[in-house]
């Protein structure tokens, strides 16, 4: 009889409950619908924050660009007594390596040169190509 005890002990006890058939496995259709419709109010949510943040990334390097250019021609305004003819002299006379691409329109050659007021002229100051405004509503190409 003993014997007998230890075979029932050592089974493993089904219960209606813990038994599934294959019908009763993985998830109901109203489960997904659940799951998806939240992750599509959490992607809506999310989109319009990745976009601001992108055009804020490009807005600041677009004020980097413009403060390390602008420099870069009062450098050479004050080695030379003028300013440059183009942005391309100051690449020729090793101010900067390259003329960096305007982060609005992804362009080198986009650049707006403002000419200077003297007879000699030159490239004075320089704006965005861009015709887009800003976040904060003034346009990039006044910046």
């Amino acid at each position: 009889m003993k014997g007998s005890q230890n075979e029932v002990k050592n089974q493993p006890i089904l219960n209606k409950k813990t038994v599934l058939t294959a019908d009763q496995r993985g998830f109901t259709l109203i489960e997904m619908l659940i799951v998806i419709t939240i992750l599509g109010i959490l992607i809506s949510v999310a989109a319009p924050s990745y976009k601001s943040a992108t055009v804020t990334a490009s807005e600041a390097a677009l004020k980097k660009d413009l403060f390390i250019m602008r420099d870069v021609i009062d450098q050479y305004y004050s080695d030379h007594g003028k300013y440059p003819s183009t942005l391309r002299s100051l690449v020729d006379d090793g101010y900067i390596r390259n003329i960096p691409k305007d982060p609005m329109t992804q362009s080198a050659e986009t650049w707006v040169e403002v000419p200077a007021e003297a007879e000699d002229g030159g490239v004075y100051d320089l704006h965005s190509g861009s015709d887009l405004a800003g976040l904060d509503g003034t346009a990039y190409n006044i910046w």
